[in-house]
């Protein structure tokens, strides 16, 4: 299944706004401890064992790789202007993005000790 660029547009957008907000949500966790402690060992394990918070960087994960991700196949499809070229970057960037995202959730998943 091939999509318009317009659903890939949209897509995004979504992607965009969605990703102000979780960001937002953990920027707003984040100030009950100070940024020195957050940043301790056993605190940032005990971060990714919370099944709430664990969820929350999973989707900023993933919102922001499909944003980052997109953004940068729609700046390099400007530089050329034909088909190989264009499939070509949708499938690199397609293929970075599901390795960033499969490396993100295997470390939330070690740390849940699970892997």
């Amino acid at each position: 299944m091939i999509l318009k660029e317009s659903q890939i547009m949209k897509i995004h957008y979504i992607t965009g706004i969605a990703a102000l907000f979780v960001v937002a949500v953990h920027i707003i966790m984040r100030l009950v401890m100070p940024f020195s402690m957050s940043l301790e060992y056993e605190n940032v394990i005990a971060n990714y064992q919370n099944i709430a918070y664990a969820v929350l960087l999973e989707s900023i994960l993933v919102l922001i790789a499909i944003h980052g991700f997109n953004g940068l196949r729609i700046i390099l499809i400007e530089f050329r202007q034909n088909i190989a070229w264009e499939n070509g970057v949708t499938v690199f960037t397609l293929v970075a993005m599901i390795a960033l995202i499969a490396y993100g959730t295997r470390t939330i998943i070690v740390a849940n000790g699970l892997g």
